[in-house]
């Protein structure tokens, strides 16, 4: 039974890690614009290894490919910048709820991006979406509002990098795609530490604690979790992948009530709209397949 499901079993501890992301930038002291430079450096490091033991080539086709690359991460440190903003400035639930707009933000992107059909079903459900959001911040304070602003944001950037890798990756490898907008995000971060007055020897210096959580989060739950994830919708397609992974808000809310005990924080409204923007976001990809399948 084990082996039957085996590759499912992996496939949520992979949404976990994802999950996982959120609770970390609480659990970490340090400044969002930090824990995303460690996220990326870490990330890089462990990329950069899999690709030499793997012994896959790096090289992109033509000058065009990697300056789109490199703008796509400016584009994907921008949506990790504001991620880890909206959740110091309020609650890792409210930071993962938010991200799990992308998909909706994708519904209107791809169309102008990608030249596909616009879907009205897609359109509907985005209006689901925004009532959810009005449950979720009816009781919010003045901080929430501004975390709210950040998290949709940072949705939005990942929605943009996502239709963009959407018509990038037909012309190049997952992998070296991947590898290009890392080291271009960190290149962009480090100039942004820079101009800041931030990039000095004070960005070294951290509790083991701190060091460890970064490492887990560089590693763990952005370099492994992408390998992984890539061969799992191999294995798995990329139907059933795509769907599992709208889990993540769940795991996340959840992971925060037991780790952070935000429960004491947000009120019953929070969580009715999150079960209506999540229930949305699981509903999207199960209604396109059945129609797709109808027709």
């Amino acid at each position: 039974m084990f082996q039957k499901y085996k590759y499912h079993i992996l496939l949520h501890f992979i949404i976990l890690l994802y999950g996982f992301t959120g609770i970390l930038g609480k659990l970490i002291h340090q400044d969002f614009i930090t824990i995303v430079w460690y996220r990326l450096l870490f990330a890089l490091i462990g990329l950069g290894i899999v690709l030499l033991y793997l012994k896959k080539s790096i090289q992109v086709s033509s000058s065009k490919e990697l300056f789109s690359l490199f703008g796509i991460g400016i584009i994907v440190a921008l949506h990790w910048i504001t991620f880890y903003k909206s959740i110091q400035l309020s609650t890792a639930s409210l930071g993962i709820l938010c991200l799990s707009t992308t998909t909706l933000h994708v519904s209107w992107l791809e169309p102008l991006i990608m030249k596909r059909k616009f879907s009205w079903i897609e359109f509907c459900l985005g209006l689901f979406v925004i009532a959810g959001i009005y449950f979720v911040s009816s009781d919010f304070k003045s901080t929430d509002y501004e975390a709210l602003a950040y998290g949709l944001s940072s949705a939005f950037l990942a929605a943009l990098f996502s239709s963009l890798n959407g018509a990038v990756v037909q012309k190049v490898p997952s992998t070296t795609m991947t590898f290009y907008e890392i080291l271009m995000s960190l290149i962009f971060v480090t100039f942004l530490l820079i101009v800041q007055g931030e990039f000095n020897m004070s960005l070294f210096q951290m509790s083991m604690s701190d060091f460890l959580w970064l490492l887990f989060l560089g590693l763990g739950c952005t370099s492994f979790a992408f390998l992984v994830t890539i061969d799992l919708i191999k294995r798995l397609g990329n139907f059933t992948v795509s769907l599992s992974i709208n889990m993540e808000p769940v795991y996340t809310i959840l992971l925060a009530i037991f780790i952070l005990h935000e429960n004491k924080l947000l009120g019953s409204q929070f969580y009715v709209g999150s079960i209506m923007i999540v229930l949305v976001v699981i509903a999207n990809p199960v209604i396109k397949y059945f129609l797709q399948k109808k027709m």
